[in-house]
């Protein structure tokens, strides 16, 4: 198979799923990447294609869901729904194809509906290939492929992962094990079985009549055994792919009616608003209730550490939105997934898989665990009055360990909490944005504690945020720069120490239990978005405290991209090139909303905006020199922010 054919695009342009699969998709149609039956992993797709061959034309076979032969693309998701349509047409070909993706609610069915046209003056005879190679579990051996007589299926399965791929038509010729050579030649053998990843289907059309259409669905079906995939598939094919279509649109459109609508007018805000609140439930896995950060795209961690893991800081936002939105059972969800991914100890970890297992990760972040305990009670806020206290009863003991794990986790001589991994995961300091999470979570965990009549735990838990607050305001506030220290206590390299050393920059050095070295900086001084949180939105001071005021003011100066606009995370950020970012720039948009100043909030959020992708999801960057999106898309948290944005503007103007 040509190597070309392996490479798996970093940015993609589109999502589907049911929260048991998710899909990545290009703007041609090529599905690049198939999670089942969680959203995080396992990821399972090598390669699909779909093509056709021509009758009389030389035999090979033109992919329509790539560029090749002249395919050019116009796609688009259907409204209000996750069904991802693309039409595809070539100068080359007579044929013009318009598919739709989606996968059935409830079901383990991902559908390919094609539906060909014939666009020339002649009758066009001609076969529609669909080549599947499927790398099952991200694991390169021992698979098996194989193609069923009596489901007419080929069938691609590995230890308890089995798929099945069949058309509604019976197919004309397939062939397992080895087949793209074939694939592209129409050539498919018949061979029946091999331990091989990849198999081809063929499907041959008689006559079609200038300006008739015919379609073709194909159906791809999981299951734990091959009885299960089976019985998927003969579900699939008990009903049309119109009659599917019209359940899933209605699925979608019913999801969004149980959301508060978008409280802005406009078109583009409500597009966005119901495209978020769209792409968010995909990102929530159906029977585990946790959300990835954003769909896998780096799965070699050639250039990042990963995307589909659960972090408990970018859920906080993320339910936070949701409830605003008025979607609060998937936010309970996520607390009852939380609760089992807290450690004996109280903390909660970097990120998550989505059983509740500790994901690979840098070390402790602090501002994890006080990010939940904030979420928790900004979720029990958000509840119906008759669900509030079983919410409260459900979570208080989760909330009485991780608060009490953060009241110990203190540096007496600072007042902050100790030195762990900033929210960017790149260096360990005491860090001014943990420490106000941790503030906002002994709070959160205070008032919990009022609510089950434990004074005392409350008053403690109050007086060690109080504490936390009082050293915030007075060690980590940098009166030069008008804006907070992003830290103290940073750790450094020894050749970072000796050059601070030389210029009297205050550091200092200790051992740790092993005798190694580790130096430290007293004062970070590098401007970063994240110190907004100190006021927005964890609130140790108030938006209008003069600290909050000139640190809005210092970051807007300080890390504006000229030209492309938005807001960095931070002055010497280097992370792929250093790019505005959507949730930086709306986080900022947030702040001025919340100190009433509402037209500087519009403008930052018609950024967010203008910088949507063409299928009109929001990326993580966008690119300081284009303003084409440069990473990660989608990103949750970016559509988290951007429905907190709107809500705290409606609710300001």
């Amino acid at each position: 198979m040509n190597t070309y054919l392996d490479k798996k695009p970093y940015l993609i342009d589109a999502v589907i799923g049911n929260s048991r699969f998710l899909a990545s998709l290009t703007k041609t149609g090529r599905m690049v990447r198939l999670w089942w039956p969680h959203v995080d992993i396992a990821q399972h797709v090598d390669t699909i294609r779909s093509g056709i061959r021509l009758d009389g034309v030389g035999g090979k076979t033109s992919w329509f869901d790539g560029e090749e032969d002249g395919w050019k693309h116009a796609a688009r998701y259907v409204p209000q729904t996750n069904i991802f349509a693309v039409a595809a047409n070539s100068d080359r070909c007579p044929i013009s194809v318009e598919t739709h993706y989606y996968v059935v609610p409830g079901q383990d069915i991902v559908v390919f509906d094609y539906r060909f046209t014939n666009r020339g003056t002649e009758p066009v005879r001609f076969s529609l290939i669909f080549y599947s190679s499927l790398m099952i579990g991200e694991n390169p051996f021992y698979h098996t492929s194989r193609f069923d007589d009596e489901n007419d299926a080929m069938v691609h399965f590995r230890h308890q992962v089995f798929f099945m791929a069949s058309g509604a038509n019976v197919c004309t010729k397939y062939q397992a094990c080895d087949a793209w050579d074939n694939a592209q030649n129409g050539a498919l053998n018949g061979n029946n079985i091999q331990m091989a990843p990849d198999g081809a289907m063929e499907w041959e059309f008689a006559e079609l009549a200038p300006g008739q259409t015919v379609t073709m669905p194909v159906y791809l079906t999981a299951g734990s055994s091959l009885a299960a995939a089976a019985a998927a598939l003969q579900h699939a094919k008990s009903r049309t792919a119109d009659q599917w279509a019209e359940q899933t649109a209605a699925y979608w459109k019913r999801f969004l009616q149980s959301a508060k609508p978008c409280p802005l007018p406009g078109v583009e805000i409500n597009e966005l608003y119901e495209r978020s609140l769209l792409a968010m439930k995909l990102m929530a896995d159906e029977q585990s209730g946790s959300i990835i950060a954003a769909p896998e795209f780096d799965e070699h961690f050639s250039r990042c550490g990963g995307y589909a893991f659960c972090w408990g800081r970018d859920a906080a936002f993320i339910t936070t939105a949701l409830d605003k939105a008025g979607l609060t059972d998937l936010s309970t969800r996520f607390y009852d997934w939380a609760l089992t991914a807290q450690d004996p100890d109280g903390s909660w970890q970097q990120r998550h898989y989505h059983d509740g297992s500790l994901a690979p990760s840098w070390g402790l972040q602090i501002d994890e665990g006080g990010s939940i305990l904030w979420g928790m009670f900004e979720h029990y806020r958000a509840l119906p009055e008759r669900e509030r206290d079983s919410f409260a009863r459900k979570v208080w003991s989760a909330v009485k360990a991780g608060a009490q794990f953060l009241a110990e986790f203190i540096d007496e001589e600072t007042g902050l909490p100790k030195p762990s991994n900033d929210l960017w995961e790149e260096r360990e300091a005491e860090h001014t944005y943990s420490a106000a999470a941790v503030y906002a979570g002994l709070r959160a965990a205070s008032r919990f504690a009022e609510l089950m009549e434990e004074e005392e735990l409350g008053a403690q838990w109050r007086a060690s945020a109080g504490r936390i607050s009082e050293s915030i305001v007075r060690s980590c506030w940098n009166d030069d720069k008008g804006i907070f220290y992003r830290g103290v206590k940073r750790k450094i390299s020894r050749e970072q120490y000796e050059e601070a050393l030389s210029r009297n920059v205050p550091v200092s050095l200790a051992e740790d239990g092993k005798g190694y070295p580790i130096c430290r900086l007293q004062y970070d001084d590098v401007v970063d978005v994240s110190l907004l949180g100190v006021s927005m939105p964890f609130a140790v001071i108030s938006p209008d405290h003069p600290y909050a005021v000139r640190t809005a003011d210092t970051i807007e100066q300080s890390l504006t991209v000229s030209g492309v606009g938005g807001i960095r995370r931070y002055e010497d950020d280097v992370y792929i090139g250093g790019n505005p970012w959507i949730l930086t720039t709306l986080w900022l948009a947030q702040y001025r909303a919340v100190n009433g100043q509402t037209a500087e909030a519009r403008a930052l959020l018609q950024w967010a905006i203008d910088h949507r992708t063409e299928m009109g999801l929001l990326p993580e960057q966008v690119d300081r020199e284009t303003g084409e999106t440069a990473w990660v898309v989608p990103l949750t948290w970016s559509h988290a922010m951007f429905i907190l944005t709107v809500h705290l503007l409606a609710e300001q103007e």
